[in-house]
């Protein structure tokens, strides 16, 4: 797959000086609300309106969207605000209809995301559209298949593509609905730095009062947009009540926005950050010298668990250690979160090598 600027120049098209905004409710509940809301975000940073016909919820019983009708009241919401129209697709049924009501974007959800069927199918009800359509991350944090489902909409011909980040679930307990998992998203703009990328904050929070932090931490990565879930009565909305905001407050997040530039000229400054950077290229370098001294010792005591046949996880030991290590990091400024993750996986690569030395 080769994403070009082509790939992005539907994104050029809207002549932004801001990043791009998408917006509204979670659900399209009713023509009123739908054409309320649309007309609270029309003279605003928002250029396409965002509303679920579909809601594929987690368990049965819950609201699980309007279906058709609602396809209506976008329409009567673009032509009454001007403002492009977008809502997620799950199956080849509601592409058809989408298409059929003139939406403008499509995108495949999460849950979608994962099953490469599903993916192929919408693909193949695509096929050479000129319509936008996005990609959310699968539920879980794997970039292959995240790829894989921009690949089978880029051979099925279309060329305005994108992707959203909602970050990904997580059995850990987080302040997070969904981890951002920001590295993933990282990588993928690296392969890929022409395929537009978007944050979901409202679904990587799960909370009203994070969207601020977690929308300018996406605009400091260079996130090309963001997509907010906006609600002009947010307590009482249909489907996810807590992490949908008013189109005020929406406005007042534009205001509150930092806008970062990507680099600098200055000659001074340049000196500074490539002497910065030197210094933590040295300490990267030491850190692998120490994990690969640490891995060495690791293969010793496997050898000596060999011998007397002792079990290679010793959970009373790897308590100890992550209780220390996790005290010892808050005094060093480092997150709980942070010590876990990496503890974990040097875990993780400690067992691996020890296994290697017990089972050769």
């Amino acid at each position: 797959m080769e994403i070009t600027k082509e790939n992005k120049q539907w994104l050029v098209d809207f002549n932004l000086n801001h990043p791009l905004v998408i917006a509204g409710p979670c659900s399209a509940e009713t023509e009123e609300q739908v054409l309320k809301i649309a007309h609270e975000l029309k003279n605003s940073d928002v250029s396409i309106f965002r509303a679920g016909i579909w809601k594929p919820r987690t368990r049965p019983g819950g609201f699980e969207g309007v279906g058709e009708i609602g396809l209506k009241w976008l329409q009567k919401a673009k032509a009454e605000t001007g403002l492009l129209m977008a809502t997620e697709v799950a199956n080849a049924h509601h592409v058809k209809l989408a298409l059929e009501h003139d939406i403008d974007v499509l995108w495949i959800g999460a849950r979608t995301t994962v099953n490469p069927f599903a993916v192929q199918e919408i693909a193949d009800a695509l096929q050479n559209t000129d319509k936008i359509v996005l990609v959310k991350n699968p539920v879980n944090p794997d970039l292959s298949l995240w790829i894989g489902g921009v690949e089978r909409l880029y051979n099925a011909g279309i060329k305005k593509l994108g992707v959203i980040h909602r970050g990904f679930s997580t059995y850990e307990k987080t302040k997070f609905r969904n981890n951002p998992e920001w590295q993933i998203a990282i990588d993928l703009q690296n392969k890929f730095p022409d395929l537009p990328l978007i944050c979901d904050p409202s679904h990587i929070t799960g909370k009203r009062d994070m969207i601020q932090e977690v929308s300018q931490q996406a605009l400091d990565l260079n996130y090309d947009g963001l997509i907010i879930e906006t609600h002009i009565d947010p307590d009482n909305a249909w489907s996810d009540a807590s992490q949908q905001i008013t189109p005020d407050t929406l406005k007042q997040i534009f205001v509150d926005l930092k806008m970062r530039k990507e680099t600098d000229e200055n000659a001074e400054w340049n000196k500074a950050m490539a002497l910065q950077r030197a210094y933590i290229d040295e300490l990267d370098t030491k850190l692998l010298e120490i994990l690969g001294k640490r891995m060495k010792l690791a293969e010793k005591i496997g050898q000596l668990k060999k011998e007397k046949n002792v079990a290679i996880l010793q959970n009373k030991r790897w308590n100890e250690i992550l209780g220390r290590m996790i005290l010892d990091g808050e005094d060093k400024g480092l997150t709980e979160e942070f010590v876990l993750k990496i503890y974990k996986a040097i875990h993780q690569e400690s067992i691996a090598h020890q296994e290697k030395i017990i089972n050769k």
